[in-house]
């Protein structure tokens, strides 16, 4: 049986005589308390990662009868977002530091590699990082180390890890994707690809010269034209390629050993998957470029590795363009994040005030005293005069114009100084994208994207309080 947890401590013995490094112990110390104060986050945790850990033994790398414990594994993810690594870098910090193992509960044993926690960490879904958070919320509560008399909102984007979307760069992305499943199954099984030649070098060439062509002056249009229409003609062609070899290899299954059969599950399925996608591609290019139609943004792919990003138009003058999802944040005095939302497609924002006000109620027993956000989450007075019967104030200024009656409204003290609560939100998401990694999601899929900000949250909750 799978241990969620190493109780055995190590003596230190290597305390230093620098106040920043002993205040760097401190914090992983408190972080370390506040888990072991929290029995039921390791049990979440460990429902998600005792299969997976069942394969995970150093004994049968040769390390001896040490086994890897959930504790470990979520501490090990609490390190890499604080240090800001990426996990194979992760791995050897800890492996050179004696504190970090010590934070781990590894000790002396053998250091846990870079596919072990890989593997570890995809087990953990975004269902239970949103447990998790609400488990560490209602240990803060019951401890009284927050109080929900005050409540502020916010929404922000995280970027999704993709090149900047162009008709060819996505028509060239799939092109290549394809040609490279193609010759996999060449070399597993050359009949039943057949002796079709793939033409990689012809396609690249052809993104290029159009992108070379669009980034100077205005070129004509039938030559850009002309040049799509190759493009797009080659890419069609291997996804009617792909779907018959993908036919030819299920047909041939039975004449292949059980690793082979298995190959082909995944070929055949990548094969179908990217397929599919490749032919969005190619019917947006062809509507956009050929036919000169408008393609709504809902109805367009802006990459074929992550088919789940949105465009997102915030307003922003620094940045017009995002790439990525909208993600809401609910925090209390103090900055602690209280509840988070992830949102496939951009929300209307005013209409998620009533759902964080019923998730405050459930977490304290009470609604706010205050609430403020920004004016993204304005409607009209009528709302605000609704939300007004369940909470003393509602600090959420008006767009546009304003009559005098919300001029004397907004330029009140209590007000104005809800407002200046509200600013500490955009400190938070700063803090949220510049330290501990949501500027840009790297991990591949919408549930590894959800995870990801579940995951940086959950590090930021516990690094607030390990300041109390």
């Amino acid at each position: 049986m799978r241990r969620k947890i190493n109780p055995q401590p190590e003596l230190d013995l290597y305390r230093s005589n620098l106040n920043l490094t002993n205040q760097y112990y401190e914090k992983y110390e408190a972080v370390s308390r506040i888990l072991d104060q929290n029995p039921k986050i390791l049990d979440l945790v460990h429902k998600d990662l005792k299969e997976a850990l069942r394969s995970c033994t150093s004994e049968d790398r040769g390390g001896g009868r040490f086994q890897y414990t959930s504790d470990t594994a979520l501490r090990i993810l609490i390190c890499q977002i604080i240090e800001g690594c990426s996990l194979r870098e992760i791995i050897i910090r800890i492996d050179d530091s004696n504190y970090l193992r010590r934070f781990v509960r590894i000790h002396g044993g053998p250091m846990m590699d870079f596919t072990t926690l890989c593997k570890l960490k995809n087990c953990m879904s975004s269902e239970t990082w949103k447990k998790i958070n609400q488990a560490l919320a209602q240990h803060a509560v019951a401890q009284a180390l927050i109080d929900g008399d005050k409540i502020r909102l916010d929404t922000s984007a995280v970027e999704t890890n993709i090149h900047w979307p162009t008709d060819s760069s996505l028509l060239w992305d799939s092109y290549r994707v394809l040609a490279r499943l193609v010759e996999a199954a060449r070399e597993l099984d050359a009949e039943a690809v057949g002796n079709g030649r793939l033409q990689t070098r012809k396609a690249k060439k052809l993104s290029v010269k159009i992108s070379r062509k669009v980034s100077k002056k205005p070129q004509p249009q039938e030559a850009l034209k002309r040049l799509y229409s190759s493009l797009i003609q080659l890419v069609t062609d291997i996804c009617h390629w792909s779907q018959s070899v993908r036919e030819a290899l299920r047909e041939r299954k039975s004449r292949y050993g059980i690793l082979e059969q298995a190959t082909v599950e995944c070929l055949a399925s990548e094969l179908a998957h990217y397929r599919d996608l490749a032919l969005r591609v190619v019917g947006q290019a062809t509507r956009r470029v050929l036919d000169g139609q408008s393609v709504p943004n809902q109805e367009k792919i802006f990459s074929i590795f992550e088919p789940h990003t949105e465009l997102l138009k915030r307003g922003k003058a620094a940045k017009p363009i995002e790439f990525g999802h909208m993600i809401q944040i609910q925090q209390v005095g103090g900055k602690f994040i209280t509840d988070y939302d992830v949102f496939e497609k951009k929300p209307v924002e005013h209409q998620l005030l009533e759902p964080a006000l019923a998730s405050h109620h459930k977490l304290f027993g009470h609604p706010p005293a205050m609430l403020t956000a920004d004016k993204g989450y304005y409607q009209d007075m009528s709302a605000i005069d609704r939300l007004e019967k369940k909470v003393e104030l509602v600090a959420i200024a008006k767009k546009g114009s304003r009559t005098p009656e919300q001029r004397l409204r907004e330029t009140d003290p209590d007000f104005r100084f809800a407002q200046r609560f509200r600013a500490g939100v955009e400190g938070t998401i700063s803090f949220l994208k510049r330290v501990l990694g949501l500027f840009r999601c790297l991990n591949r899929g919408w549930e590894h994207y959800v995870s990801t900000i579940g995951a940086a949250i959950f590090t930021h909750n516990l690094l607030i309080l390990a300041r109390c």
